[in-house]
């Protein structure tokens, strides 16, 4: 179960626009992001191995 103390968000966040940015959760199993402009609204919820080879594609060719 995903809950709100669970949400981080990126370090690249600041102040102003930064703020308006992604926010992730995850469990053992799954990766969950909102936007946190909208907190309450929906959620997407990825398999935790399919998030970490999204995040490892962006790592190694950051122009995508």
């Amino acid at each position: 179960m995903i809950t709100l103390d669970t949400w981080r968000k990126s370090s690249y966040s600041g102040e102003g626009d930064g703020n308006e940015c992604v926010e992730i959760a995850n469990t053992p199993t799954h990766v969950a992001v909102r936007d946190s402009k909208t907190p309450t609204r929906a959620t997407l919820t990825f398999p935790a191995l399919a998030f970490a080879t999204f995040l490892q594609a962006l790592k190694e060719d950051p122009q995508r």
